[in-house]
């Protein structure tokens, strides 16, 4: 696919991963989607952009706890999404005019771009990005990219309409009456879902991976010293499995078409 030089309001734009071990993290997904890896300048902390084809596809961090804000609590082994935004300021104010609180106030980061990150009425962060020299993602929807974001949440009737008011993004209805998930769409097209999270398991935006084959992908992560937690399954939309990482993070990776 062409490279990515823009993305709508309210579309995943960016993620990254926060890990305790950089190196180790590196390691496994440049086994796993081969990755390279570039190391930003001091300023940044060491941040670290993951690429495929010279093309920034997302971002990993190592863990910092001294440097975290006490109302983030310890910090978690995850997976991140940012949200476009055209004007971070505006997001924040909507953010918390909807119920939302923000952990990181809107911030410029060098001339790359303006963020913030955020927690949603539910508890569940979310981050914003703005786009300045860093676009986001420079490749999507191909494999070694994210290619589906969505929300599990514990309480869909208060998610849908703060994302929506907050982000801007418009809600599609229900899939059927015995599959409450819904996405929601900018610049008329799916760009994400949201949907309840099963019973007793933590809410969390989630993030799904293209691969190429997803048994043969599945096995790469468990040699390198990931763990299988959902098998490879044909679904309508592809061939799916999750991942735990060495670290604890957790994803999905997705074929399309579906094998079989």
């Amino acid at each position: 696919m062409p490279e990515i030089t823009s993305y709508s309001q309210g579309t995943p734009t960016w993620i990254d991963l926060s890990t305790p071990d950089i190196e180790a993290s590196k390691k496994f997904y440049g086994a796993l989607f081969g990755w390279d890896f570039e190391v930003g300048p001091p300023e940044t902390g060491g941040y670290t952009n993951a690429q495929l084809q010279g093309k920034n596809v997302a971002g990993l961090m190592q863990q910092m706890p001294d440097m975290s804000p006490p109302e983030a609590g310890p910090p978690v082994t995850a997976w991140s999404t940012y949200l476009a935004s055209d004007d971070v300021d505006a997001t924040a104010a909507a953010i918390e005019a909807n119920g939302g609180r923000l952990m990181m106030p809107a911030m410029d980061v060098m001339d790359l771009g303006r963020m913030l990150v955020a927690f949603d009425p539910l508890g569940t962060m979310i981050g914003a990005w703005q786009a300045g020299r860093h676009k986001g993602a420079e490749l999507a929807n191909e494999p070694g990219t994210f290619v589906w974001n969505e929300l599990a949440t514990t309480d869909v009737a208060v998610a849908r309409p703060f994302y929506a008011a907050a982000f801007g993004v418009e809600i599609s209805g229900p899939m059927s009456e015995d599959f409450d998930y819904t996405t929601f769409r900018s610049a008329g097209r799916d760009v994400g879902g949201i949907y309840p999270a099963d019973e007793g398991t933590a809410a969390q935006w989630k993030v799904y991976f293209g691969v190429a084959d997803t048994d043969a992908a599945a096995k790469t992560a468990t040699d390198n010293g990931g763990t299988v937690v959902s098998e490879p399954t044909d679904t309508p939309y592809g061939r799916m499995a999750t991942i735990r990482d060495p670290q604890g993070a957790m994803f999905s990776i997705m074929s399309t078409p579906a094998q079989g």
